[in-house]
């Protein structure tokens, strides 16, 4: 499953369109332009952890250095908002 999104997740950042970070993220729930939101299990928001969401979330199996890794980026990413999921499958992962 951990290798299925992170596939998904590198597909979006290449062939799709996602903001990262929790302040992006925010502003993407708020204006109701996010679809999907993945969140690592470290983020330090709780409410995007556990709160309830106008969007779907999935709860990343990784901290934010392995959620980073995944999107195929060299930084820590404690969540992200997808916007499009391009050719990605992300939308239907578990």
């Amino acid at each position: 499953m951990v290798a299925d999104l992170a596939r998904a997740l590198k597909t979006v950042v290449t062939t799709g369109k996602a903001k990262f970070g929790l302040e992006e993220t925010r502003r993407a729930i708020a204006s109701g332009t996010a679809r999907l939101v993945v969140v690592a299990e470290n983020c330090p928001d709780k409410e995007l952890l556990a709160g309830p969401l106008k969007v779907r979330r999935i709860i990343y199996p990784g901290d934010n250095l392995a959620l980073g890794a995944a999107c195929g980026k060299p930084f820590a990413i404690s969540c992200l908002a997808v916007l499009d999921p391009g050719s990605s499958d992300i939308m239907s992962a578990q």
